[in-house]
């Protein structure tokens, strides 16, 4: 058994008063600093705030563009009679819709994803890609990637905006074929 005392009802409502004074002092002091601002003081400078030239704008293919484009893929590939996977990344290698379709293998999900990401990472299709591992072997050790056919880019005026990797497919020119098809739904 505890031999602590219960507060009595005097020491809770001084402690519960302290408290409601402190975050009223808050919210006072938050008002006129803000009064303050819109009377025309000079707002203090927030810590770590970037200036206007040292930001860079960068643009992102929308979600239903690119589940529009994931859906197209699908769809190429079970027109002719494949079951495929398909991921669509943004620019910085996010996975933004994912489709597996019917009776696509285990593995072609997440190859999907990484021909997505490596389509991206270098805008160019990663059946092109594949053929540069010949001089420069290293690039199968990055993570995240996949240098097999079934990747392609996605741009808007030149710089990469997404990418879309399709895998499951008995080939990759295959895959990459059902790619360039959900990418080919984005420029109309």
């Amino acid at each position: 058994m505890s031999s602590r005392r219960k507060p009595s009802r005097r020491t809770r409502v001084l402690v519960g008063g302290a408290a409601l004074a402190a975050a009223c002092a808050g919210v006072v002091g938050t008002v006129a600093a803000n009064a303050a601002d819109s009377a025309g003081a000079a707002p203090a400078a927030a810590p770590g705030a970037a200036r206007g030239g040292d930001l860079v704008q960068s643009t992102h293919l929308t979600l239903d563009a690119a589940t529009e484009a994931a859906r197209a893929a699908v769809d190429a590939a079970e027109k002719d009679g494949r079951h495929v996977s398909v991921a669509v990344v943004d620019r910085n290698g996010n996975t933004l819709v994912t489709l597996r379709g019917d009776g696509a293998g285990p593995q072609s999900y997440e190859s999907a994803v990484r021909k997505a990401f490596t389509a991206v990472s270098w805008n160019a299709p990663t059946s092109e890609l594949a053929g540069r591992l010949a001089q420069a072997p290293g690039l199968k050790d990055i993570p995240g990637t996949l240098f097999l056919a079934g990747g392609a880019p996605v741009t808007a005026k030149g710089a990469p905006v997404a990418g879309i990797g399709v895998a499951g497919a008995p080939s990759g020119d295959l895959d990459e074929k059902y790619a360039q098809a959900g990418a080919a739904t984005l420029g109309h």
